[in-house]
């Protein structure tokens, strides 16, 4: 007897009563498995729809078609990158006053201490010419600096979450609680692929020059949560081979490979037959994926066809794989080759202590790249459809941690308050949002006066980390209500149930 044959006569009572449920759940499959179409929706959200209706994405013409998104694991200072605070030299040393703190909390590393005494910043500021009233940004981000006429920067962003791991995890999945599905997985869940070639969603990670401890990264901040695991991030690596057991073992050919594929391919087929379990289905894309990949991706990582005049542009880094700099150059790659999520990490950022020592060098890792990625993509014409977002999960104290002196300092979580910045995609350019008090340390708005924001009722000035989101989204042409997913009796999104887009960063 045929042994699939046998195993369906041999199911359990549980598979019986399953397998009687399996109408309406079949049939969205089989409507799955005939989804085409490379530049629109080749995933659930086509097949299923939503379940308030049938919608389609985009809901709207959007002003990008991808994201390219760098994260800071860390939480770079912005009072010594981006919120130049002049004021702040004549305050050495002061402590921070109790009407400025508010009360707000504070971490447990500062809870204890005795002084929140205030460590301006020993880095100068240079103004940059923006076509407007210009912006400020610091000595340690020359390269960037040549670039903010392309830039929005967002002075007023900030979240709940005051320790890295909830605040990462608020970031990329919109929940500070781990299970949710990434920003990159609900992409691709909702948009699909633009090239069958390569993932829709690609996570590099970056070589670091600071010699502190690195705040880990985890696989679920690429993760899909709930969702099928076909949307999850790929991460590629810089060393040996890019994604792992992508080669053939050694004395197998690509025919054979193929005639192996199809024999695996037919047998999946009869399981998503015969139990409906969407992750058979998932399996299914994930072997031809991995199959093309073989192809593919060879190409996309050999930086040995761009010109010399590319390599410069980026920089000497750009010449040893995993730097932030031969990633940037990676991305713009992706980019044209029609990958619709790729995500940077690059780990360091989180300096308790001797900020000046260390700051200097994870700029320097960060700046020629950023700068040449934003140049890149305007000289090849794919800026304006290509969403760069530069952050990181929160910002930094204007209080001292630790010991203070005028040439070396520390510096506290702060999510009250931090920077963040985004260019292309239909963002406006040159431009700056939001404002901080004196001591960068609450929202203010036009006049001056403390912003207390709340996710319910959205604050003109104050950008929360739910409003990025739906941003984001909106420039891809989502509405964020309604790229939705049914769990657990509930429907789920990336904003949870607030978010607001900040009209007044878009065009």
């Amino acid at each position: 007897m045929d042994p699939l044959r046998e195993a369906e006569l041999l199911m359990t009572r549980r598979q019986l009563f399953g397998r009687t449920t399996l109408g309406i759940g079949t049939a969205a499959l089989s409507r799955l498995l005939t989804v085409g179409g490379l530049g629109g929706i080749a995933g659930l959200a086509d097949a299923l729809g939503s379940p308030d209706g049938d919608h389609r994405f985009p809901n709207f013409a959007p002003k990008a078609k991808r994201v390219i998104f760098l994260f800071m694991s860390g939480g770079p200072s912005q009072l010594d990158l981006w919120d130049y605070k002049p004021k702040l030299r004549n305050q050495f040393n002061e402590d921070l006053p109790d009407q400025v703190r508010r009360g707000q909390r504070v971490t447990t590393m500062t809870s204890g201490q005795t002084r929140f005494p205030i460590a301006p910043t020993r880095f100068n500021f240079n103004h940059h010419d923006n076509g407007g009233d210009g912006i400020w940004v610091s000595e340690l981000l020359p390269h960037t600096a040549e670039v903010v006429k392309e830039l929005c920067v967002v002075k007023s962003m900030w979240t709940e979450s005051i320790n890295h791991d909830p605040a990462t995890t608020f970031l990329q999945t919109g929940s500070p609680l781990p299970g949710r599905p990434s920003m990159g997985a609900w992409l691709s869940y909702g948009l699909g692929s633009m090239n069958e070639n390569l993932p829709t969603y690609v996570v590099l990670h970056s070589k670091v020059s600071s010699n502190k401890p690195n705040q880990a990264v985890y696989s679920r901040l690429w993760g899909t949560g709930f969702l099928p695991s076909e949307y999850q991030g790929v991460a590629l690596r810089s060393q040996g081979d890019p994604v792992l057991y992508l080669k053939d073992p050694d004395g197998l050919d690509r025919m054979t490979r193929r005639a192996m594929l199809d024999s695996v391919d037919a047998l999946n087929h009869r399981e998503l037959k015969a139990f409906g379990d969407p992750e058979i289905a998932a399996r299914i894309k994930q072997y031809e994926l991995a199959y093309r990949l073989q192809a593919s991706v060879p190409d996309l990582m050999d930086l040995g066809k761009e010109s010399p005049e590319t390599m410069e542009l980026y920089g000497k880094d750009a010449h040893e794989p995993g730097t932030f700099a031969a990633n940037c150059l990676l991305a713009r790659r992706m980019v044209e080759k029609g990958v619709r999520f790729i995500q940077i990490f690059h780990r360091g950022w989180d300096l308790h202590s001797d900020l000046t020592k260390d700051i200097p060098s994870q700029a320097k890792d960060v700046d020629q790249g950023c700068a040449a990625l934003i140049k890149d993509l305007k000289r090849t014409g794919l800026l304006d459809e290509t969403l760069v977002v530069w952050a990181g999960e929160f910002g930094r104290t204007v209080y001292c941690q630790g010991p203070l002196s005028q040439d070396n300092y520390g510096r506290d979580h702060h999510p009250r308050a931090f920077t963040i910045w985004m260019a292309g995609g239909g963002v406006k350019s040159g431009m700056v949002y939001g404002n901080t008090d004196d001591y960068g340390y609450n929202i203010v708005d036009k006049d001056g006066q403390v912003i207390d924001p709340s996710v319910e009722n959205f604050t003109p000035g104050a950008v929360h980390v739910h409003d990025l989101q739906a941003t984001i989204l909106n420039q891809l042409g989502i509405d964020h209500t309604k790229l939705t997913y049914h769990y657990q009796g509930r429907d789920f999104r990336l904003t949870d149930v607030h978010g607001h887009v900040v009209r007044d960063l878009i065009q």
